[in-house]
């Protein structure tokens, strides 16, 4: 049997619909994880037809994860669907247009905020009123190559995934002694739709050329799967003394 086995577990995955997301309810229900897709699109039904098809356990709940009453009923579903919650993972995220501050106008900002790093702490918050009576639970936080360094993304996409490192070291820290565990996952290039239509049309050109180093261009990139066996890993009980790690899965890129 692997190491690495989730049975009986359940989990709230965000972003579930696609790319990173998707692979990760895949694998966990393989694992045996009962999993609760979070997206704001249909998609999640997508996700759940194709978990079913492998014989895994997986429901949709599709709703602005920005909104803290949609967070709390995302968190609420697991509970009342499969009876419990072992793990989040916050993965849901969007890009921005690759502009520093000068180039940032009020409306992206706030948007980013309100994806990458609102949306994470409403969530985080309604988990902990489930998982702290249980004294146990994971959370997994899928950060960025943008949120430890200053040059792998705008300046709303690195603030917001920087802020969710902070996020994440400080529910490990607080919460550690009651069984409580966070960790996040900080990829590099990913093989995903992350960069939409409407974000490749308004890219910054020379913030992008100004945050491409020689180094990246040599990176591969990496398939969602790559991203999802770390965070099976961080939710399953292999990794019961692992909290509080902030954990690079690019390639190297941060070792440059």
């Amino acid at each position: 049997m692997s190491v690495i086995d989730l049975t009986g577990k359940v989990a709230v995955v965000t972003g579930g619909g696609s790319g990173i997301g998707r692979s990760i309810c895949q694998l966990f229900a393989t694992l045996g994880a009962s999993v609760v897709v979070s997206d704001i699109a249909a998609t999640a039904d997508e996700t759940v037809a194709t978990v079913a098809g492998d014989g895994g356990t997986a429901s949709a709940m599709v709703g602005d994860i920005g909104d803290p009453a949609v967070a709390d009923a995302v968190v609420a579903a697991a509970v009342e669907r499969y009876g419990r919650l072992d793990a989040l993972v916050n993965n849901a995220g969007i890009m921005d247009h690759f502009a520093g501050a000068a180039g940032v106008d009020d409306a992206l900002w706030e948007r980013v905020m309100r994806v990458n790093l609102s949306a994470p702490f409403y969530l985080t918050r309604a988990a902990l009123r489930v998982m702290l009576p249980q004294s146990s639970g994971s959370i997994v936080n899928i950060a960025s190559e943008a949120g430890i360094r200053g040059a792998a993304a705008g300046a709303a996409y690195t603030a917001s995934k920087h802020g969710l490192i902070g996020l994440t070291r400080n529910t490990a820290y607080v919460y550690a002694k009651q069984g409580i565990r966070a960790n996040a996952i900080c990829p590099g290039g990913v093989e995903t739709n992350v960069m939409t239509p409407d974000i490749q049309q308004h890219i910054d050109q020379e913030g992008l050329a100004a945050l491409t180093p020689v180094h990246q261009s040599a990176m591969r990139v990496a398939q969602p799967i790559e991203q999802a066996n770390l965070a099976a890993f961080l939710v399953s009980d292999a990794a019961s003394n692992v909290s509080g790690a902030i954990i690079p899965n690019d390639g190297g890129w941060s070792a440059g």
